[in-house]
């Protein structure tokens, strides 16, 4: 409807051109020159040509050449020529105006064709685009559904793939279109059948139209290769055979793509989980066979004939702390498991920091007894938070230090309660961390190329320090001391029973 009404301004427009110019020479500038006012009647036919359809130009040529004849063209005022040559001059005038509109059309049209590739073809750029940044399988199809639709401003697009005898189909845009089953398998099984290229239209084999809740609805066969992956629906905009064509072949490649992504992200997890699979096995079979080759050693000494008072306390602490060992290994291992399964609750309650720092010193007791111990909490108010995560937390990191520490050197463990909730810092004195080792501290199995020789740990500790400090929101991080040795901090959010204003925010 648009259109006609604006076919129907292009030609009252042109009309009206033609009678200006036949008042002009008429009333305003009388002549007799029968080729000025051709002309000038040509140079109307031209400009309406050049912004209307063909039709619209040729009526105003019959216009134009109607008005020469009556006003200009002897005898003036009728539709009668008397001379013959003005019979070939209204008709070479008729001829030039009809092939001038004519070459004009055309020029027009093949603007117009080459002004659609071209958007076509950025439409096609964009999406090609918007298909690179997409990752995962599912997601991507519903993005590409919604990628194709927004591109080419289609009101119903849907990405259909055979899943044994059914269909899962993804769609797109703000029309809904009901498409069954029995359709997409006999357009499917049309594409299958028949793998021919279409030279004038630029397609291949197995297109389908159908009328689907009014609607025209073109189904495209999704080929990687010659072989279909399925099918693309679309409704709404027209759009070129050729171009469908190509939309469809580049769904076809992003689906491929996703796929890809998606077996080798797969791919990825798998040689991840066997890699820490082995690096687990390998930590086990020498944190386990150090202990009990301790334990076996001790007990037989306990049983070699009589031993001093000395002597037997000193076999049954060795055994006690060998046991204490394969207890932590064992909590370790469980305590990775809780957390890679979700089952590890935050059960927040009121509690002092200086309860939580004898909680985690109570749990590595042995680790730790050769160290001095220095303790510093700026106010012992009530937060609350999780005591049994924080602590254990905390303990990871006073076990660490023991570790990598001198023996005889101070861990210090500093808690300080702030506005935003508590932070608890572990320091020791040993020789620091490697810069390399920084970024990789908290990853499991990972013990650092600068780690003590003859050190046992299976590299899981600061791992899991990390993992049950998430459950409640909280981080940890590590740092060089300018004077020497590490700090390990742990943040926890946690309301206070102390107002805010009181106390200083965390740094």
């Amino acid at each position: 409807m648009s259109r006609v009404r604006s076919d129907l301004w292009h030609l009252a427009a042109g009309l009206g051109g033609v009678a200006l110019v036949t008042l002009f020479f008429t009333r305003w500038l009388p002549i007799s020159n029968a080729a000025i006012v051709a002309t000038s009647f040509l140079l109307v036919v031209l400009l309406v040509a050049a912004t209307s359809r063909l039709a619209v130009a040729i009526a105003t040529s019959i216009g134009a050449m109607l008005s020469l004849n009556f006003f200009f063209l002897p005898p003036v005022g009728t539709f009668t020529i008397a001379d013959p040559q003005n019979w070939v001059a209204l008709f070479a005038f008729l001829t030039v105006s009809l092939v001038a509109s004519n070459l004009s059309a055309v020029a027009r049209a093949r603007t117009r064709e080459a002004v659609g590739r071209r958007d076509e073809l950025a439409r096609l750029f964009d999406l090609s685009r918007d298909i690179l940044s997409m990752s995962d399988s599912r997601e991507a199809m519903t993005t590409l559904a919604r990628a194709v639709a927004r591109r080419f401003d289609l009101e119903f697009v849907a990405i259909a793939l055979p899943t044994g005898g059914t269909w899962d189909v993804v769609e797109a845009g703000g029309r809904r279109v009901t498409l069954e089953p029995r359709q997409l398998s006999d357009a499917f099984a049309k594409a299958q059948s028949s793998y021919e290229f279409d030279a004038y239209a630029r397609t291949y084999a197995g297109h389908e139209e159908l009328e689907i809740d009014g609607r025209r609805v073109r189904l495209v066969p999704l080929r990687v290769g010659t072989r279909p992956v399925g099918l693309l629906a679309a409704t709404g905009r027209p759009i070129e055979p050729g171009t469908l064509d190509t939309l469809a072949g580049v769904v076809a490649i992003a689906i491929e793509r996703a796929q890809f992504l998606e077996e080798r992200k797969a791919s990825d997890l798998t040689r991840q989980s066997e890699a820490l699979k082995s690096a687990l096995l390998a930590s086990l079979a020498h944190d386990l066979r150090t202990p009990l080759t301790t334990i076996r050693v001790a007990a037989a000494n306990l049983r070699t004939g009589p031993l001093s008072d000395d002597a037997r306390i000193e076999q049954s602490d060795l055994i006690l702390a060998e046991a204490e060992r394969l207890t932590r290994l064992f909590e370790n291992i469980l305590a990775m498991a809780g957390i890679d399964a979700g089952a590890v609750p935050a059960e927040p309650r009121w509690t002092h920091p200086s309860e939580i720092i004898e909680a985690a010193r109570a749990q590595v007791e042995h680790t730790i007894r050769q160290h001095r111990v220095e303790v510093s909490v700026d106010q012992d108010v009530p937060v609350r938070l999780d005591p049994r995560l924080t602590a254990t937390a905390t303990a990871y990191l006073l076990e660490n230090a023991a570790k990598y520490a001198p023996a005889g050197s101070v861990i210090e463990i500093r808690a300080r309660v702030h506005a935003a909730g508590l932070d608890l810092a572990v320091r020791d004195h040993g020789p620091g961390i490697a810069a390399a080792d920084l970024p990789h501290l908290f990853e499991r199995f990972y013990r650092g190329a600068s780690a003590k020789p003859g050190v046992s740990g299976t590299g899981m500790g600061l791992a899991i320090a990390r993992g049950l400090l998430a459950v409640e929101q909280g981080r940890v991080w590590a740092e060089n001391c300018s004077d020497g040795g590490a700090m390990f901090t742990i943040a926890v959010p946690a309301a206070t029973k102390v107002s805010p204003v009181a106390l200083s925010p965390a740094t």
